[in-house]
C-alpha cells in the first residue's frame, strides 16, 4: 500500500485471509498513513486539527503526540475498544497520532473519532474521506458516538476550510444544520461512518430546530416581563428607553419593593432581536459553555443572565485551567443584569471594568491568554443602604452605610451612563389605566438605531468589529461630527464639566454627551439641544450619592 490516504482498499478475501491469522503475518497493507480534518475547542473558538495517523512496524505502542491533554490522550484507549466493537481489527503494531498544529493545545474529546477513522485508513480497514470532509465526535467503549460541546463553533472553523460534510454526532447535528453551507452527517455509531465511506448512500438531510429564546429548554422561549406590567415609574421607563436605544449601561437605586427588578427584566424586552451572524455567535458561545440544550436552534432573542450575588471573579468574566466563556460572555450582545449590586464582592465588580468599556474581556493563563466577547448592556439595581429604608425611615449607622457602599467603586460607577433613583410609585400595580408596552417602545428604539447606523455609515465612525453602531461606540475624538449643537448647548456642557458639585470626569462628560445624542435620536433629531443634555445630566449621581 503506498503511504498516502489515497491508497485502495485490499480485496475482501485478502483481508479476510489476514484477519483469520493465516499467510504467517500482515500483508503489506496493514501499514500506512492517513490524514483526517478533525476540530477541537479552545476558549470559545474552534480550530482545525490535521490528524496525522501511521501504522508502521514495530513492537505494539500507541502513541498521541502535539500537545494533548489528558483527555486526548485517553482516546486511545476509547478508540481501541470502539474499533474492535465496530467488528474491525486493531492493529497490534506501532502508532503514532500526530495532531497538527502540533504548538497548540488540544482539549477535550472532540477528536476521537477522527483519530478513529484516520487508524482504520491507516491500516487499510476503511477509505480515508474524500475532499471537503471533516470529522468530530467523542466514542463510547461500544462504538457508539457521543456529542460534545461547541459543535456550532467547530462547523464554523470548519466551513473557513472550506469543509462542505461534517461527520459529526446525531445529537449535535441539528446544532450543526444551524450553519448554512455545510451539511452535517449525523452518526450514532463508529459503523455509520465506515458504511458511508464505502457505499455511495448518505444520511438524508437533518432538518432545521426552531429558534430557541434564553437557553434552558428547547422549544418555544419563555415570555419576557412587559412595560406595561410596571405601573408608573416615568423617570425609570424614559431611562430604560434610553439605554435601550443606545446600548448604554444603567444601575437602577432604590428601596426594596420599587420594582427595580422587573424594570430591570423588561430591557431585553426592549432590545431589536439579533440578525443571522450575531445569533450564530451568541449561540456558539453558549454551545462551548455547555448552555444550550440538545435539539434547540438559533439564540435570536438578546440573552439574560442574572447571575447570583456569590459569583466569583472566574465565573463572572471566564476563567479555570482551560479558559471558558464566563456569565458576562454569556451576556453577549444581551443584558447582564446584577440585582443586589452591593452584595456582590468587590473584586468581581472590579473585574466588569475592561468588558463595560471595550466589549470584550482577555483571560491570562500560564498556557497563554484567551479573549472572550463581552459586549453586554450591563443593568444593574441596588438599594440604598444596607435596610434599604428611604428617608427617616432608615436606622443605618454612616458607617454601615459606607461599608455597604464599597463595592460600587468610583471608577466603576462612573462608567455606567445612566444612573436612577427608582422611588416607590404614587399608584399601587393593580391601578388601572392606558400602559404602554415593551413592543411599542421596541419600535422607537429601532428607528433610533437606524438613524445610529446610518450616521456610522454616514461620518465613517468606528465601531468594535461585529458589533452593532450604537451610540455606546462613539468616541470623544469624534464629538464636534457626531454631536452638532448650538452655542447654548456648548455652554451648557462646559457648565456641566466645571460645575465641582456634580463632579464629572472627562469620561463622565462624554456619557452624558452620548446619552444626549440618543435622546435626540429618539426624537428623529440630528443636532443635540439643551433638553437633551440637561435630561442626559439629570441622569449622573452626584459625588457622595
Amino acid at each position: 500500500m503506498p503511504d498516502t490516504e489515497e491508497a485502495v482498499l485490499p480485496a475482501p478475501e485478502s483481508r479476510g485471509a489476514w484477519e483469520a491469522g493465516e499467510g504467517g503475518g500482515p500483508p503489506p497493507w496493514a501499514f500506512g498513513a492517513s490524514t483526517i480534518l478533525g476540530l477541537a475547542c479552545t476558549g470559545w473558538r474552534a480550530m482545525p486539527v490535521l490528524v496525522e495517523t501511521v501504522v508502521d512496524r514495530g513492537l505494539p505502542h500507541f502513541v498521541v503526540v502535539g500537545l494533548p491533554s489528558t483527555a486526548v490522550r485517553e482516546a486511545r484507549e476509547r478508540v481501541r475498544a470502539a474499533v474492535r466493537a465496530s467488528g474491525r481489527r486493531f492493529p497490534l503494531h506501532r502508532i503514532t497520532v500526530s495532531l497538527s498544529p502540533a504548538d497548540l493545545p488540544k482539549e477535550g474529546t472532540s477528536l476521537d473519532l477522527a483519530v478513529a477513522l484516520g487508524l482504520l485508513a491507516a491500516s487499510g480497514q476503511a477509505p480515508a474521506p474524500p475532499p471537503g470532509w471533516a470529522v468530530f465526535g467523542e466514542l463510547g467503549l461500544d462504538g457508539s458516538v457521543r456529542p460534545v460541546r461547541g459543535a456550532l463553533s467547530m462547523a464554523v472553523a470548519a466551513r473557513q476550510q472550506g469543509v462542505t460534510h461534517l461527520v459529526c454526532p446525531a445529537a449535535n447535528a441539528r446544532e450543526v444544520a444551524l450553519l448554512p453551507g455545510i451539511r452535517p452527517l449525523p452518526a450514532r455509531r463508529l459503523d455509520d461512518l465506515l458504511d458511508w465511506l464505502a457505499g455511495p448512500v448518505l444520511p438524508p438531510p437533518v432538518p432545521l430546530p426552531e429558534a430557541a429564546g434564553d437557553p434552558g429548554a428547547p422549544g418555544p422561549p419563555a415570555p419576557l416581563p412587559d412595560l406595561a406590567s410596571v405601573r408608573g415609574q416615568p423617570w425609570a421607563r424614559r431611562a430604560l428607553e434610553l439605554a435601550a436605544a443606545g446600548g448604554h449601561h444603567l444601575l437602577l437605586l432604590g428601596p426594596p419593593g420599587a420594582g427595580k427588578t422587573l424594570l430591570a427584566s423588561c430591557l431585553p424586552g426592549l432590545l431589536p432581536p439579533l440578525d443571522g451572524e450575531a445569533a450564530i455567535e451568541v449561540t456558539a458561545i453558549h454551545s462551548v459553555a455547555g448552555q444550550l440544550p440538545p435539539g434547540a436552534g438559533l439564540i435570536q432573542r438578546p440573552p439574560l443572565r442574572a447571575p447570583h450575588h456569590a459569583t466569583p471573579v472566574a465565573a463572572m468574566v471566564g476563567g479555570g485551567k482551560v479558559p471558558r466563556p464566563g456569565e458576562a460572555s454569556l451576556a453577549h450582545r444581551g443584558v447582564l443584569l446584577l440585582d443586589e449590586l452591593a452584595e456582590f464582592r468587590r473584586e468581581t465588580l472590579e473585574a466588569l471594568r475592561e468588558p463595560l468599556e471595550a466589549g470584550h474581556v482577555t483571560v491570562a493563563r500560564l498556557a497563554g491568554a484567551e479573549r472572550f466577547p463581552a459586549a453586554f448592556q450591563l443593568v444593574a439595581t441596588a438599594n440604598p443602604c444596607p435596610c434599604g429604608q428611604p428617608g427617616g425611615r432608615c436606622h443605618c449607622s454612616e458607617r454601615q452605610v459606607a461599608r455597604y457602599r464599597q463595592a460600587l467603586s468610583g471608577p466603576l460607577l462612573d462608567r455606567i451612563d445612566l444612573q436612577v433613583r427608582v422611588r416607590r410609585a404614587a399608584l399601587p400595580p393593580t391601578a388601572a389605566g392606558p400602559r404602554e408596552d415593551s413592543r411599542t417602545v421596541r419600535e422607537r428604539v429601532e428607528a433610533a438605531r437606524q438613524l445610529q447606523a446610518l450616521r456610522f455609515h454616514r461620518l465613517g465612525l468606528s465601531h468594535p468589529p461585529g458589533q452593532p453602531p450604537v451610540n455606546r461606540w462613539l468616541e470623544a475624538g469624534d464629538a464636534a461630527r457626531w454631536a452638532p449643537m448650538g452655542p447654548a448647548a456648548r455652554r451648557l456642557l462646559d457648565t456641566l464639566y466645571r460645575d465641582a458639585s456634580l463632579g464629572l470626569s472627562s469620561r463622565g462628560l462624554v456619557k452624558v454627551l452620548r446619552v444626549a445624542r440618543t435622546a435626540a435620536d429618539l426624537e428623529g433629531r440630528d443636532e443635540v439641544t439643551v433638553d437633551d443634555i440637561e435630561l442626559a445630566a439629570e441622569f449622573r449621581f452626584p459625588p457622595g450619592w
